[in-house]
């Protein structure tokens, strides 16, 4: 078995090779198109990170990674993006030594972890297995089902969360009578859900400044600006909370970047208020389906089960100190 770095010769037998093992996993197929979007056509690509295994048949290995410094923990972690072995070859041997030249890598580069972590920046999109013909958009780590899962943790990987991912199909939801409550519960302290209106509505972005999320900042004021609807807790009229926005994509999957409330107007049920009412808005704009990830211990977890979302799939969080 050899294994070298990756070229665009191998491009289409790796296609293939992960056509054909990787979607025994979930992952979705990729055309050559959309591989070399995913894997090559990225600013944090890396030819030293990205390698093949070959025997007398052809590719039967394939395994990438990538860094990056100015990626959430970038200054000392490189990320492992897969690695897909064919099965009639694979081995934890083979597995280690592909693992083995992706840490290399990362040290080379300063990096002092290898992480499995949702930080990555290289999206593998996968299929929701009890709705096939639906996808989420990023594997937030790696499926315990997989091989992979068992080399990392034989090579010392430490197995430190696990994420669900969870989907609804939309159509028939409905506001449950106990969140409705709960609504007008807050409707008597002043608090109301309702639409968000720029020319009526004020503190939308100190709200988002309050909630320290930086990408939320960005982003939300920016699919404002371009009419994107969004779902806003408000007192008076100063915004205290949101959820959203409310973008359905083309492939009838709803898209949001989150849920916040106010640190200063907490603990009157406005966070679970706008989720279901964002999920209620997200049906009334014709979206099939959510999709979505959280941690196994995120008191959110409840709140979406309540909500009739099903946990597809978990992926395990792993890191290992180099």
């Amino acid at each position: 078995m050899q294994i070298r770095t990756f070229s665009i010769e191998d491009h289409s037998a790796v296609v293939e090779l992960w056509n054909r093992e990787a979607t025994k996993y979930d992952y979705k197929p990729f055309t050559e198109r959309e591989f070399q979007d995913t894997f090559i056509d990225h600013p944090y690509f890396d030819a030293d990170c990205i390698w093949v295994g070959c025997d007398e048949k052809g590719i039967v290995g394939f395994a990438a990674g990538c860094c990056g410094d100015d990626l959430p923990l970038g200054d000392v972690a490189g990320y492992i993006t897969s690695v897909i072995i064919d099965t009639h070859v694979a081995s934890l041997e083979l597995y280690d030594a592909f693992l083995l030249r992706l840490e290399k890598r990362f040290q080379e580069l300063g990096k002092r972890q290898a992480d499995v972590l949702f930080f990555n920046p290289v999206k593998l999109k996968w299929s929701i297995p009890s709705a096939p013909q639906h996808e989420h958009n990023n594997a937030p780590g790696i499926s315990k089902d997989q091989p992979l899962y068992e080399a990392l943790m034989a090579r010392g990987y430490e197995d430190r969360a696990t994420q669900c991912g969870m989907y609804l199909k939309l159509g028939s939801f409905i506001v449950p009578e106990d969140i409705l409550d709960k609504e007008t519960n807050a409707n008597s302290k002043d608090y109301y859900i309702t639409s968000y209106v720029s020319d009526l509505h004020t503190g939308l972005e100190a709200t988002l400044a309050a909630l320290q999320n930086p990408q939320w900042k960005k982003d939300i004021v920016t699919y404002v600006k371009v009419g994107a609807p969004l779902v806003v807790a408000v007192y008076g009229n100063e915004v205290v909370g949101f959820a959203g926005p409310i973008i359905s994509q083309p492939d009838g999957r709803a898209f949001f970047c989150g849920i916040g409330v106010h640190p200063e107007h907490e603990g009157h049920g406005l966070g679970s208020v706008l989720f279901f009412r964002m999920v209620e808005a997200f049906q009334n704009v014709g979206c099939q389906y959510i999709s979505l990830f959280t941690g196994n211990n995120n008191p959110a977890l409840r709140i979406y089960q309540k909500a009739g979302f099903n946990i597809e799939k978990k992926f395990s969080i792993l890191r290992r100190e180099l």
